[in-house]
């Protein structure tokens, strides 16, 4: 497990790049924490790592986000905040994401269920005063 501390949204573009290089070839990113304790801004800087030029935002109402990396790889964006059942995940084609091996980055990938039982890296955020306390595992 590795262990980071953020003190301003700065740092996450070097503790996204730190965690790329230490889980490759890993591409699914499971990212966990409370409303607001960073998860997208998080992944905006692994977008940023990965070359991408594309804005990134939440996709909380369209679900899953696509952007294109400077290399003209596909990242997906998930945002499961509002999905309610499992079934849900299963309407979205989850599994065409998943397994299509480009990088996806999940936001409440609890909502997820059971169905995330490819390998993937875990990131936790808490949010304390401003300082964001980041784990990895793998």
């Amino acid at each position: 497990m590795m262990q980071f501390r953020a003190e301003n949204p700065e740092d996450l573009d070097s503790i996204a790049l730190k965690t790329l290089m230490a889980t490759a070839p890993m591409r699914i990113f499971a990212i966990s924490g409370a409303m607001g304790a960073g998860k997208t801004t998080l992944i905006r800087s692994f977008c940023k790592a990965l070359e991408c030029s594309d804005l990134v935002s939440s996709p909380t109402f369209s679900i899953v986000n696509e952007y294109i990396t400077g290399l003209g790889e596909t990242i997906y964006h998930f945002d499961l905040y509002r999905i309610e059942k499992e079934s849900e995940v299963f309407d979205l084609g989850y599994e065409h994401y998943l397994y299509s091996g480009n990088y996806c980055f999940i936001e409440w990938p609890e909502k997820f269920g059971q169905l995330l039982d490819l390998p993937h890296c875990r990131i936790h955020l808490d949010e304390s005063e401003g300082t964001r306390l980041i784990s990895v595992s793998v």
